[in-house]
């Protein structure tokens, strides 16, 4: 039995420029908006200099020693991991773009608490493990990202203030638009 072959083609495009239509790149990401205006606002900073501790803290504890270094990196880790998640979301405009019932500024703000809390808990284990008097060539850089993973918990409870603050705004403004 032979087969049918249909081929449609739009008038308008250029032959030998497949997926090109008046200019415009035709496919499924047409939906995505590079905002790089957001890494020139507060939280953006923010996130920015919590990606770049985050590695700092991973060069400085890598590899682990001791088991207390084992939970500080596991932290670091899924930190570094969630803020580049967040990261990609204000990059890519996808807030704006996908229309789920999520209330997108309390899952941050939730989501960065409880990385500033993961963070306080690991910066204070990871120096404690490293506080005794070892005689080690890795002592130096372990309390080194203790150090920086303190820095880190701030940035990360800075964060979490500008959430909040954001959200309470948020709220605020939606109760007179209810009004």
């Amino acid at each position: 039995m032979p087969d049918t072959v249909v081929t449609v083609q739009n008038p308008d495009s250029k032959p030998g420029k497949p997926g090109v239509e008046n200019g415009n790149v035709n496919n499924i990401f047409s939906w995505v908006e590079i905002n790089y205006k957001y890494f020139k606002t507060l939280p953006g900073i923010l996130k920015l200099a919590q990606l770049i501790l985050g590695i700092i803290c991973l060069a400085l504890a890598s590899p682990a020693r001791l088991p207390g270094t084992n939970w500080f990196l596991f932290v670091v880790i899924i930190s570094f991991i969630a803020t580049a998640i967040w990261s990609f979301v204000y990059l890519l405009s996808i807030r704006e773009a996908i229309n789920f019932p999520i209330n997108w500024v309390l899952t941050e703000f939730f989501n960065t608490l409880l990385l500033t809390v993961l963070y306080t808990v690991a910066f204070i284990v990871q120096i404690a493990a490293w506080s005794r008097p070892y005689h080690s060539y890795y002592k130096n850089p372990n309390i080194a990202a203790g150090v920086f993973g303190i820095i880190n918990a701030a940035v990360y409870g800075t964060g979490v203030y500008l959430i909040f603050s954001d959200w309470k705004k948020s709220r605020t403004a939606s109760t007179v638009q209810q009004q």
